[in-house]
């Protein structure tokens, strides 16, 4: 039955919040009623290999909050568990609608999804509009000079930190002011089950983020210290508004919490600029290397049983919490490409499988420096000794300890599953072969 008010749809992606939302902002201006809608993506959840998937039950909890919140005002939210393009075949029949708002996703699969539902709109004659909201600069912002994307960050990073004007590209949008737009209904929530999963185990953690931001540059690269805001997997579903974190990040006195956030955007930049590195390396050289790819090993290595702790540690922690720390997942990285001459890709396939937090922009980019294969990366002469790296970030096996019962008894702590001067020189010689 098609409703007869005209109405414009919200679509909710990467950004589950009423406030401080641009493209929500937007559509409750627009003169028409708002219908809010979340799709479960049957393109995106069909492949995913747990059924107990914590990502999933985070956006399940977070939309059914948002339900709860749009119901205090009248309003609901319609759900949908579908692939993109059918969702909406049905909702324009369901609905009398002259537009669709929503903000901007830059990953690959995003931008072929909202070209497909674009043109299905557009032959309906509803017009569909995207707003930038989970970034402060979209990636056609910061350019060179020749309007060309910087593939080096220092410099980008300077272009962007000059073209910040903050009163203006950091200011919130008053959502709530308009809240009287939403359209007056009652839906039906499904089940987690309903959608094909059930509740994961895992905890998630809160928004809670201003207390680190004074000690970040001092205490950020130690694991067993509190010293990361853990907000990653908020910014990445947008539970957390980006101007909200970088007006934050500005008004302290230590810019490097800054920084980190202009990296989030320096690596979004890049994959819309070049999203073969999905797939390839950056640098094409790098798709030359002779990995060894043994699967026994790569599986030590995903099982935290590599016998170097600091890798073990880092990824129990993942596997147990679904998050790891930053400093760890450099050098977690550095282990499997460098030590064990494992593809890049296999890492950060498992780390795409495992992480709360999984942005791909970042997970490809972090993965790509590590290999050294990316751009900006870390040279491939430079590889993570885990022993050093202990020594300076772990010196009292506080975090190791945490994450390693076992790993103050010889006889059940494994040894080492390759030396690291034969792993340095045999990754060395291999990388030089290929470049």
């Amino acid at each position: 039955m098609t409703e007869e008010q005209p109405v414009v749809f919200f679509w909710f992606r990467r950004d589950l919040r009423l406030y401080d939302n641009c493209g929500l902002y937007h559509a409750l201006k627009s003169g028409f009623k708002v219908l809010p809608v979340f799709i479960f993506d049957r393109a995106i959840l069909d492949k995913l290999e747990d059924e107990d998937d914590a990502r999933v039950s985070f956006i399940y909890d977070t939309v059914v909050e948002l339900d709860r919140e749009l119901k205090k005002i009248g309003s609901s939210l319609i759900i949908k568990h579908a692939e993109p393009h059918k969702a909406w075949q049905q909702l324009v029949e369901e609905y009398k609608t002259s537009g669709v708002y929503t903000n901007e996703d830059y990953e690959p699969y995003a931008l072929q999804r909202d070209a497909a539902v674009s043109n299905f709109l557009a032959s309906r004659c509803i017009s569909f509009h995207k707003f930038k909201d989970q970034v402060i600069f979209s990636p056609q912002e910061v350019l060179k000079d020749n309007g060309k994307p910087y593939t080096v960050y220092s410099p980008y990073q300077r272009t962007w930190m000059q073209s910040l004007k903050p009163d203006f590209h950091l200011k919130a949008y008053p959502t709530e002011k308009y809240f009287s737009s939403f359209f007056l209904f009652n839906s039906q929530t499904p089940s987690l089950e309903e959608i094909g999963f059930k509740k994961s185990c895992l905890s998630f953690p809160g928004k809670n983020y201003k207390d680190v931001i004074g000690n970040y540059a001092q205490t950020r690269d130690y694991p067993s210290v509190g010293g990361t805001s853990k907000i990653s997997i908020h910014m990445r579903f947008g539970t957390i508004s980006v101007r909200e974190v970088a007006t934050e990040a500005y008004r302290s006195m230590e810019k490097t919490w800054l920084k980190e956030l202009i990296w989030r955007e320096f690596y979004m930049m890049i994959l819309w600029y070049f999203p073969q590195t999905v797939k390839y390396s950056f640098r094409p050289a790098f798709d030359k290397i002779d990995w060894r790819n043994n699967s026994e090993e790569f599986d030590a290595w995903c099982k935290g049983e590599t016998g170097y702790p600091i890798v073990d540690a880092g990824m129990r922690q993942l596997n147990n919490t679904g998050w790891m720390h930053n400093r760890v997942r450099m050098i977690t990285a550095s282990f499997l490409t460098k030590h064990l001459l494992v593809d890049w890709r296999w890492g950060e396939a498992y780390f795409a499988r495992k992480l709360l937090d999984y942005d791909q922009a970042s997970n490809v980019g972090g993965w790509q420096w590590a290999a050294g294969s990316g751009n900006d990366a870390v040279p491939y002469f430079r590889v993570f000794n885990p022993e050093l790296q202990t020594q300076k970030f772990d010196p009292e096996l506080k975090y190791i300890k945490t994450f390693l019962p076992e790993f103050s008894d010889p006889f059940k702590y494994p040894k080492p599953i390759v030396e690291h001067k034969f792993a340095r020189e045999r990754a060395l010689r291999v990388f030089k072969e290929a470049l």
